[in-house]
């Protein structure tokens, strides 16, 4: 059986009212929109959520728990050929069924049944009960229920007590109340309409009005709802088809009824509206920060040309420790090249130029990582300062956390790390492509091809001398050994002479090449400084996945406020 029964049209629309005032609230938490105190869970419950009272009243057995049993297709009320409510019994939603005592003439019945979130019936003791109290407490009743239905039994639609006590009833009670003709399945058609035109004039006569009269028969009723789908031709015979639709059309789109949807739609075009003045805002404060993220990237950029901007200087600083290391290898490639180191190491291999350039490329390195450590100590500086004025200003600017990022100095500390190797790796690399040695390797391969013929001269000269002395023949020895000191003395002089122009021109090379190695130096140099500063700008990573996130929650609440403002538009072309 549908929660609704009647009046669905009411409900429909109360549903969508509701379901907007739903987005709003959580449009309104979500953006930090203050809608005052309208939009409280307790004002929507008492006003817009408030259920429809249905009072059932008249003499005991007239048939009112049938009544109220049929009306909503559900076994709700006790009923019996005996009277069975001595007690006014108040029925409301619950999670479980249980009856608790509200005052001695009153209990609370709270049914799971759906309905009864809508609807809350009231089922009263007869009017003719034997309890005083009962009467004023019925007076009470009416006077604040959406619907009265004053139930007759078709055997008496006279009943004294319930004509005197609806006419107890103030003007805008009776406004309210429905005169039920129950069991009219036990009358014919012609009779009916003779008892109703009896009640008319007896209404007129007692109340000075003429409340809607509807003859029905709970029994049939009953038993047509208990088809399903409900049975239409036999609804329509007991005559509640037509009580249902006069309690849709005149309690539920009542005038009060459509006023209160009417305040409840006015309310929500207001909390829409202060909603979408506060997105607009927070839109206006996602471009500030925006436009705030790229300053500070604008920053970091400045920064880093200032550091740019100085490589000129450096590299001057970059060619004096080249031609210092110049001047210093070669005169350890003088002091190698001595005669007697030459000729010892034509018997034992000659590695000289590996090792100059080796020693050279250490000394290089060396040199060139202490300064790239102080310049990378002065950029890391830079940084950290930076980050350090930066952390209020994000604070201010988007009331985010920077620190949240990590700790910046073990960043920058790696950066500062990797700016070392990265620089330590190019001059290491830069002298290679110079490919000085090859040249260095080529004279002295020549000087020693020349010492070499020397020196096996000298030897061959030596022996043959010892040879002849030997076989003692009077001058050829001297002879022999005066030639072989002739040759060594060549080689001696070869050797220095050779010594002083490799040196020389050693030097001259590498003094030639320091232009080319600066300029390679240069590249590599502005590509590590790049390198710390994306170090340094991943840091920043923060501020993005803040505005990222600031982005991706105003968009699905646009959308969201564009659906519930399209609702509220339909609801109002309802009302």
């Amino acid at each position: 059986m549908s929660d609704y029964l009647f009046g669905e049209r009411f409900f429909a629309t109360r549903e969508r009212l509701s379901h907007v005032i739903r987005g709003i609230l959580t449009l309104a938490g979500e953006t930090q929109t203050t809608l005052g105190e309208v939009f409280t869970p307790a004002r929507i419950e008492s006003d817009l959520g408030r259920p429809f009272t249905f009072v059932a009243c008249g003499e005991i057995n007239a048939g009112k728990s049938s009544l109220l049993n049929s009306l909503f297709g559900h076994d709700l009320c006790p009923a019996d050929v005996l009277p069975t409510t001595e007690r006014f019994h108040h029925y409301r939603h619950g999670l479980a069924d249980r009856n608790q005592p509200l005052d001695p003439d009153c209990d609370e019945r709270l049914r799971t049944a759906g309905f009864l979130k809508n609807f809350r019936p009231i089922d009263t003791p007869g009017t003719n009960s034997n309890k005083p109290a009962h009467a004023a407490t019925l007076v009470r009743l009416a006077t604040a229920a959406d619907l009265v239905l004053c139930v007759f039994p078709v055997s008496n639609p006279w009943g004294a007590a319930t004509w005197d006590f609806l006419s107890r009833l103030a003007e805008d009670a009776l406004a309210r109340v429905v005169l039920i003709i129950q069991q009219a399945d036990l009358r014919e058609p012609g009779d009916l309409e003779v008892i109703r035109g009896h009640m008319a004039d007896l209404a007129m006569k007692r109340l000075g009005r003429v409340p809607p009269i509807f003859a029905v028969s709970a029994k049939l009723a009953r038993a047509a709802k208990r088809d399903k789908p409900a049975n239409r031709g036999l609804l329509e015979a007991s005559g509640f088809a037509a009580l249902e639709a006069f309690i849709g059309r005149e309690v539920c789109l009542s005038a009060g009824r459509r006023a209160t949807l009417e305040t409840w739609r006015g309310h929500c075009a207001t909390a829409l509206r202060q909603v979408e003045d506060r997105i607009e805002e927070q839109q206006r404060d996602i471009r500030a920060h925006a436009r705030f993220i790229a300053d500070v990237e604008r920053e970091i950029v400045e920064i880093r040309e200032q550091f740019v901007a100085r490589l000129p200087r450096h590299l001057v600083n970059v060619a004096e420790v080249f031609e210092t290391e110049a001047v210093g290898i070669t005169r350890l490639l003088h002091k190698r090249l001595g005669a007697l180191r030459s000729l010892l190491r034509l018997f034992t291999g000659d590695h000289t130029g590996q090792e100059m350039e080796t020693a050279f490329i250490a000394r290089l390195q060396q040199t060139i990582e202490a300064v790239a450590a102080k310049d990378g100590g002065e950029v890391v500086k830079a940084c950290a300062e930076h980050w350090e004025d930066l952390g209020a200003r994000v604070q201010s600017a988007l009331g985010a956390d920077l620190t949240a990022a990590g700790p910046i100095d073990d960043l920058l500390g790696e950066a500062r790390e990797r700016f070392i190797r990265r620089l330590g790796g190019a001059a290491r690399q830069g002298i290679g492509d110079l490919r000085v040695r090859s040249l260095l390797d080529k004279d002295l391969r020549k000087r020693n091809l020349a010492l070499r013929s020397f020196t096996v001269s000298s030897l061959l000269l030596t022996t043959a001398g010892a040879s002849s002395g030997a076989l003692r023949l009077p001058w050829l020895p001297a002879v022999l050994c005066g030639l072989a000191a002739l040759f060594l003395t060549g080689g001696f002089a070869v050797a220095w002479i050779t010594r002083r122009s490799i040196t020389r021109d050693f030097r001259q090379r590498l003094l030639d090449t320091c232009g080319a190695f600066a300029s390679t130096l240069h590249s590599d140099y502005e590509e590590a400084l790049h390198e710390v500063f994306r170090d340094y700008n991943s840091a920043m990573a923060i501020l993005h996945h803040y505005h990222a996130g600031e982005r991706s929650a105003i968009e699905p609440r646009q959308r969201r406020w564009q659906e519930l403002f399209l609702t509220l538009k339909a609801i109002e072309q309802d009302l």
